[in-house]
């Protein structure tokens, strides 16, 4: 199942309950999405009359539903046609230009959890440390991975105007790879990412699991490589524990510097919280500051989210700011992730037990028929039962964010002609609801 082509349906369902069934078949038929990145997506039109309605028009909506599937916000850039290859060079476009500009290495607050990340990242990017070759950083979703990868670029091409810079993800690599070789361009393809000065590729670990583009991804990190070019990757997790990646290129990437960022402790967010209301230009209140410090923990991107609404709040209400409407402002930002954990425990072990299976088959590889149908019924409830975003789910089986909205996906599908698979679900949640 297509990655994209399942995050461009759900958001097309997202749609139809804000818009006409005559405005999403008028303006969204014959639209694909051509590349997604961790906050970003790519959608082409089919001419640029529909290019031009959608970003004029639909553009917000789209990204409203971007940001109820994977809870953080999106940048979304339409292309058409008539580009011919424009899609791939309209992202590199708004990854190159508009990013670059606000993730610095200056606008990077750095803490006890990130400091070597942001240390290794200025040297690779100076080019003191040839040595630092591959560069890899790794930690969970929304702690600033992504913010180095444009700050390391950001400060290459100030230093070095000539250079050529290719920065995506992994999952663009991929589609632009099945895509070139669909049109037989794999050529064109090697020339163009082979030729690079600098490497930059972000979610490194969604190539892992898929042959061909596992094979191309080697063969390009080798030719790199081996002329000096500097490469540096991001990934949710340490390569050793990529389970589906290959051996070699979990070799090649841990024969470079390996740098983790963690969840950033108390002190940092409370950086965080100032530098971003700053940066948006307004003061919080101390008390103000440290309540979200204190109750937001694990994310910077969700920090930074509420700050935002905050002072949205603010400067529509033209009211104070107090620990009281801030809590009331981004009471849905305080979740209780002990509870959700709780709760996603409690859901495993039902589903579980309900069809007669192990529990830990349900986080594991085990990939039965049974085991699987039960795997997707389990992460379709976590979902409509909880508010973790897509990314956390993902996290508690050790799968990729898309993995889980193609099984929520697949569980919506069967549930319209399933009536005993309806069953099941209102049975298996029931007795989760009998114990909470």
């Amino acid at each position: 199942m297509n990655s994209a082509a399942d995050v461009w349906r759900s958001v097309l369902t997202i749609l139809s309950d804000e818009l006409t069934v005559t405005a999403i078949s008028t303006w969204f038929d014959g639209c694909e999405v051509v590349g997604i990145g961790p906050d970003n997506l790519t959608l082409r039109a089919p001419s640029s009359f529909k290019r031009g309605i959608i970003e004029g028009r639909y553009k917000t909506y789209i990204q409203g539903a971007l940001r109820e599937l994977f809870a953080c916000d999106f940048d979304v850039v339409v292309t058409d046609d008539a580009s011919g290859d424009g899609g791939a060079d309209a992202k590199q476009r708004l990854t190159d230009d508009d990013k670059d500009e606000e993730f610095t290495f200056e606008r990077f607050v750095v803490g006890n959890s990130n400091k070597f990340a942001h240390a290794a990242a200025i040297a690779v990017a100076g080019g003191q440390r040839k040595d630092y070759n591959p560069l890899l950083i790794h930690g969970s979703s929304g702690l600033g991975k992504t913010h180095l990868l444009h700050a390391i670029r950001h400060t290459i091409r100030q230093s070095h105007p000539k250079y050529n810079i290719v920065s995506l993800t992994g999952e663009y690599f991929t589609n632009e790879l099945i895509h070139a070789l669909q049109i037989g361009k794999n050529m064109e393809f090697r020339e163009k990412y082979r030729g690079a000065d600098v490497f930059l590729i972000d979610d490194v670990q969604f190539i892992a699991g898929k042959v061909a583009i596992q094979e191309e991804f080697f063969n390009t990190f080798n030719t790199l490589y081996a002329a000096g070019r500097q490469i540096v990757l991001t990934s949710d997790r340490p390569p050793m524990e990529i389970a589906t990646l290959e051996d070699r290129l979990k070799n090649r990437f841990g024969s470079g510097i390996l740098a983790d960022i963690a969840p950033p402790d108390y002190e940092t967010r409370m950086a965080i919280i100032r530098n971003k209301a700053q940066r948006l230009g307004i003061r919080l209140p101390d008390d103000v500051t440290a309540y979200i410090a204190e109750r937001l923990t694990r994310n910077v991107r969700q920090i930074e989210g509420a700050v935002k609404n905050i002072i949205a709040y603010h400067d529509l209400m033209d009211d104070t700011i107090t620990v009281t409407s801030a809590a009331a402002i981004i009471k849905d930002m305080f979740k209780n992730h002990d509870s959700n954990a709780l709760n996603t425990d409690l859901i495993i072990n039902e589903t579980a037990r309900y069809y007669d299976i192990p529990a830990d088959d349900l986080k594991g590889k085990r990939r039965t028929r049974k085991i699987a149908h039960a795997r997707h019924v389990s992460i379709y409830i976590i979902r409509q039962l909880t508010n973790l975003p897509l990314a956390d789910i993902g996290a508690i089986y050790d799968r990729h964010h898309t993995t889980v909205l193609s099984s929520i996906t697949l569980i919506e599908d069967m549930i319209k002609t399933s009536e005993k698979l309806s069953q099941s679900i209102r049975d298996i949640t029931a007795n989760i609801n009998a114990k909470t």
